[in-house]
């Protein structure tokens, strides 16, 4: 089955370009132009990503975004701005997307994004490191590897597919040592390019939705050297 890729974008014209492409490369695809369009595609058809374009009139990307991971949804997200500057693309990490493009958008390196987050987020080895565990309890949280939500006190963490994913690798070798290496093994697959500093990036959002004081981390802590080290107090 063709993975199915949701474009969100008020330029019409950039919609049909990418939708054409992506099509060439084996994806189907569907358009929407704003939040509601892209809520009543969504309950039409399965979809395996969204791309989403960060300036448009009513709710912006950003925003849509949010409000997508403050309900507990988890699909995956590759963001459009047409600004290439450092604090867009961190608002855009931290409000939950899985990567981040630049207009003007070059066809094959949002293909190859595209690619490299739904491999992360489909990496069969991660899931199986989720299917172990239905529910974990932390402190205030329940992190649920059926729903795919953490949940704080009732409520709801936002968390990205990436995000997710480290901490549930993280609990379920709770006490044990996981190597940078490890991590961007079971994050992305036998064919990835090891980066610490994505992976330091990575385990840094996810300290934040945890810790109340994420500079002093409670649960997941440094191995100087190696990696990190999951403990439940």
């Amino acid at each position: 089955m063709n993975k199915r890729i949701l474009i969100v974008d008020d330029d019409e014209l950039l919609r049909n370009l990418l939708s054409g492409y992506l099509e060439e490369q084996g994806f189907e695809t569907l358009m929407a132009a704003n939040a509601t369009e892209m809520q009543k595609q969504r309950e039409r058809f399965h979809c395996h990503l969204l791309v989403l374009d960060i300036i448009m009139q009513g709710d912006n990307g950003l925003s849509i975004c949010q409000k997508l991971r403050a309900d507990g949804d988890n699909i995956p997200i590759v963001m459009l701005s047409g600004r290439d500057e450092t604090v867009d693309r961190i608002i855009g990490l931290e409000f939950g997307a899985d990567d981040y493009i630049t207009k003007p958008v070059e066809p094959r390196e949002l293909v190859a994004r595209i690619r490299a987050v739904l491999r992360r987020t489909s990496d069969q080895t991660a899931n199986a490191y989720e299917a172990r565990l239905v529910q974990f309890k932390f402190g205030d949280f329940v992190l649920d590897g059926r729903s795919r939500n953490l949940m704080r006190n009732g409520q709801c963490v936002p968390l990205s597919s990436d995000e997710f994913s480290l901490l549930m690798i993280m609990v379920s070798r709770q006490g044990k040592t996981v190597s940078r290496n490890q991590l961007a093994f079971l994050l992305k697959g036998a064919d990835h390019k090891i980066d610490q500093r994505n992976i330091d990036m990575l385990v840094s959002r996810v300290r934040k939705r945890i810790d109340d004081n994420s500079s002093q981390p409670q649960y997941i802590q440094t191995v100087r050297g190696v990696g990190y080290v999951f403990i439940n107090p």
